[in-house]
């Protein structure tokens, strides 16, 4: 029998003002909202990052703010796949690396790297970057320590150990829905987002890590429908067959295989 995995379920960010009163507390301080979250949820995806380069304070702040079971998982900066488009990224990504991000230390979870709607699938394109991206903090902060001159006072070059790291990519365009884009997240063990948004970009369901990353964006309007019972039934049913290993695409109802074969366990992050 595989071993069942650990199901992780968070948000994507903390910081939103109509979640004041109604999921916060009408009185808790705004500097409270993440310590409050993590009481509820066991990993939060700081969307931050996506933005604009944090600081290294900033992330000493969210780990001494969260529990020791915790995780974030980060988001890749725009910068990297939304103005750069994966051209000539290499400064972008040392700079990024040495932001501070290893402050988090044993609480860094995957990196999700979300691309735009009129991104195209180019396959040689996709394959030098997934080559670029680290696969050990060591080997990021050797990275790292080509960041820019204007980083000086605002880095974190030092890691505390040498951790794996662990990558989504989140896709928009339905050029990605080939056999080819499949094989080569396979091949680098990088999980292919399983993202539901309302229909409006592709939502594909192939499983190509040892681990199972999810954003339900909404399922009747993006960004804003809820889920009903059935819909989140049926949710919990095929992260059910996940946790329990895992077959190549979406479960279709009985048992699912083994998880393949880098490891027999799959970690599931929503």
């Amino acid at each position: 029998m595989p071993k069942t995995s650990r199901i992780r379920i968070g948000i994507s960010g903390w910081r939103y003002p109509p979640w004041r009163g109604t999921f916060y507390p009408r009185a808790l301080p705004q500097r409270a909202e993440l310590q409050f979250a993590a009481t509820v949820f066991s990993v939060i995806e700081i969307n931050g990052t996506f933005y604009s380069l944090q600081r290294p304070e900033s992330y000493v702040q969210w780990y001494r703010q969260t529990p020791a079971d915790f995780v974030f998982s980060l988001k890749g900066p725009r910068y990297v796949t939304h103005m750069r488009r994966l051209r000539e990224v290499e400064q972008p990504l040392a700079n990024w690396f040495a932001s501070g991000l290893f402050n988090l230390r044993e609480k860094l979870g995957p990196i999700v790297w979300q691309f735009p709607p009129n991104f195209k699938y180019e396959h040689g394109l996709m394959r030098e970057f997934l080559a670029l991206l680290p696969r050990d903090t060591a080997s990021a902060a050797a990275i790292a320590r080509r960041r820019d001159a204007f980083m000086k006072g605002r880095t974190r070059l030092a890691i505390d150990a040498n951790r794996p790291l662990r990558y989504a990519i989140e896709v928009r365009h339905d050029s990605f829905q080939n056999k080819a884009f499949i094989e080569l997240l396979r091949e680098h063990n990088v999980a292919l987002v399983i993202s539901e948004s309302a229909r409006q970009w592709p939502m594909m369901h192939d499983v190509t890590a040892d681990f199972i990353y999810m954003r339900l964006h909404g399922d009747k309007q993006l960004y804003r429908s809820g889920y009903s019972d059935k819909a989140l039934e049926r949710w919990a049913a095929r992260i059910a067959a996940w946790s329990r290993g895992r077959s190549r695409q979406m479960p279709k109802g009985g048992a699912a295989a083994p998880c393949g074969p880098k490891t027999p366990r799959c970690v599931l992050l929503l």
